[in-house]
């Protein structure tokens, strides 16, 4: 490895332009870490978020942005035995993706799929990780269930959709445009509702209501959310690109059983982020493997153009996943 490498960095808080390429020292791997020669790189909200001066990235994190890449381990740092150089991997962040090396845990990396490139893996960990471990671990989704996802055409909803429909879940989604609602059924939603033409409280309660909903939207949606959910039913929140306040009546939170939680994947522990990991591994993965599953991809930028990227996601056109090329 050089002792330098290319990386994109926030110059200041505002828009997609702040985003800069620039030279910083090639990571060192901490006790229990890799150090991973990026491929590709993700794209995500929280990313625009941090740009933007409202996602701080946690004190032992890079501050660079990035949360997912794939791409080739050439360090190990004491204590690390899962994984050996050369090994081809995606993996969960803290930090620091767009950059041309980057140090993760070893417990937070799963290998590329069989039959998989590497541009299609980097799309997959954090994703993955926040739709298996609040639609299925923190919101409980069963067979046979009514689930409701907004914001079907992110790469938070695409991914929602296949894992739920492949466990046996009726999905409904939101989407903003016909031809996002098209994709959204192509993917397996029973039904995609245009949020622009139809009320989705209407459309889901006609269904007998939503036995789960996992919502990114926030601000009005989560009274609506309420009104659609089915008695005993469980709204999962995690975002709020329309704001995280509103007034809410809580009555039927009692009157109706219902459940409100929610996270955020980046602050959660080293070992939490593990453990999803290995159930991933062990319940998704093949699922990857035999193309039951597949990240939905939009567009690819070369990693000097991530502003462009990040105007790509904030415009929201995109249908799926948008990554960086990085070597």
């Amino acid at each position: 490895m050089t002792k330098m490498m290319r990386a994109v960095e926030i110059t200041e808080p505002g828009g997609p332009d702040v985003l800069k390429l620039t030279e910083r020292p090639v990571p060192e791997p901490a006790h229990g870490q890799v150090v991973i020669k990026v491929a590709w790189a993700g794209v995500n909200r929280p990313d625009a978020l941090q740009r933007a001066g409202l996602y701080a990235p946690p004190p032992t994190a890079s501050d660079l942005p990035g949360l997912e890449a794939s791409g080739e381990v050439v360090a190990l740092g004491d204590g690390v035995t899962s994984l050996q150089v050369g090994d081809q991997v995606c993996a969960l962040l803290p930090g620091g993706g767009y950059a041309d090396y980057v140090a993760t845990p070893a417990a937070h990396c799963l290998p590329v799929p069989e039959d998989m490139g590497l541009k299609e893996a980097a799309c997959l960990p954090e994703t993955y990780f926040t739709v298996w471990s609040n639609v299925f671990t923190r919101g409980g989704l069963q067979a046979g269930e009514r689930f409701l996802v907004h914001g079907g055409s992110s790469g938070i909803g695409t991914t929602a959709i296949q894992l739920a429909r492949a466990f046996g879940a009726r999905v409904f989604t939101t989407a903003g445009s016909a031809d996002k609602c098209d994709a959204c059924n192509e993917l397996g939603a029973e039904i995609a509702i245009n949020y622009r033409e139809q009320d989705f409280v209407e459309v889901v309660r006609a269904e007998g209501g939503a036995d789960l909903i996992l919502d990114m939207v926030g601000g009005d949606y989560i009274p609506r959310n309420l009104k659609t959910l089915a008695d005993d039913g469980r709204l999962v929140q995690i975002a709020f690109l329309s704001g995280p306040k509103v007034e809410v009546n809580f009555t039927p939170l009692m009157t109706r059983r219902l459940t409100m939680t929610g996270s955020t994947l980046r602050p959660q522990s080293d070992l939490a982020k593990a453990r999803i990991a290995q159930d991933l591994r062990e319940a998704v993965w093949p699922l990857l493997a035999s193309r039951q599953v597949a990240p939905i991809m939009d567009q690819q930028f070369d990693l000097e153009k991530a502003g462009e990227a990040h105007a790509r996601m904030e415009s929201s056109g995109h249908i799926g996943k948008i990554v960086l090329k990085v070597s």
